[in-house]
């Protein structure tokens, strides 16, 4: 079922992929959201709609959980539920940038079981099934690592280097990155292309769903800030940061993390 749900995913990330290129290439009303939660476009919303009439027409059992959906606590109910961004990297998407991209993940008692991250402006789908690996295309992704994290190219926002989130008042010299799409960060480290990614804020499921997934099946781990492993589908969708990288990073990222 993991690799049908994933059949599914991909064909609906294409069609989103099609419509949020008519507004990117075109014009299209903004406006920012209630308590400074961000801009939004009428593209995330068109995008949104799509999504959820192909995805919940398919499969009418699975609940569903948005960013751009007023959340219903009936998903709670649910064995499966998709968990979507219309558009992760909004910003991106206004300023005519290429790396936003559709985020959508089926979620299985709180594991992600299928997960995509498509980027329609390059025309790049990330992809994969519980157990069945990660994929570019058809090329099947491995996260790479280097030994030590400060030799490591990490992809992270500048609030990340801040000197309380440390233990000894800074963060690890790493060489640091960034995109402003968290799924894509993801998809960019399964590939290899970056030995890992670190967000400290408090992270919304439909940012990094389909990113977890495709992470480990690339035979990459995750975990929060706290070390702990990531669930989905909670009663208040957040976790608590994220750390994506390999194994070694990882314990290096936690040795020196503040986690309180």
């Amino acid at each position: 079922m993991p690799v049908a749900d994933l059949t599914l995913l991909e064909q609906a990330a294409r069609k989103a992929g099609e419509l949020a290129l008519t507004y990117w290439e075109g014009s299209f009303q903004h406006w920012d959201k209630p308590e400074d939660a961000g801009p939004v476009t009428e593209a995330d919303l068109a995008v949104n709609d799509l999504l959820h009439d192909m995805l919940t027409g398919a499969r009418p059992s699975y609940g569903w959980l948005s960013e751009e959906t007023q959340d219903d606590a009936t998903r709670l109910t649910k064995d499966r539920c998709f968990i979507i961004d219309p558009i992760d990297g909004t910003r991106s998407f206004m300023a005519g940038e290429k790396t936003w991209s559709h985020s959508i993940a089926v979620v299985e008692n709180g594991q992600v079981i299928a997960g995509v991250v498509y980027l329609p402006a390059t025309n790049i789908m990330y992809r994969a099934a519980r157990g069945a690996g990660a994929f570019v295309g058809d090329i099947r992704m491995q996260v790479q690592g280097v030994d030590h994290v400060e030799n490591a190219r990490i992809l992270a926002n500048r609030a990340v280097m801040t000197s309380g989130h440390w233990m000894h008042g800074s963060a690890p010299g790493f060489d640091r990155h960034h995109r402003p799409s968290l799924a894509y960060r993801m998809a960019a480290v399964a590939e290899g292309k970056f030995d890992g990614m670190i967000t400290l804020r408090p992270t919304w499921e439909w940012d990094v769903a389909a990113g977890v997934l495709i992470v480990e099946e690339a035979g990459g781990v995750v975990c929060d800030r706290t070390g702990n492993a990531v669930q989905f589908n909670n009663p208040k969708p957040q976790s608590k940061g994220l750390i994506a990288t390999s194994e070694t990073l990882r314990d290096q990222f936690l040795d020196n993390l503040d986690r309180r």
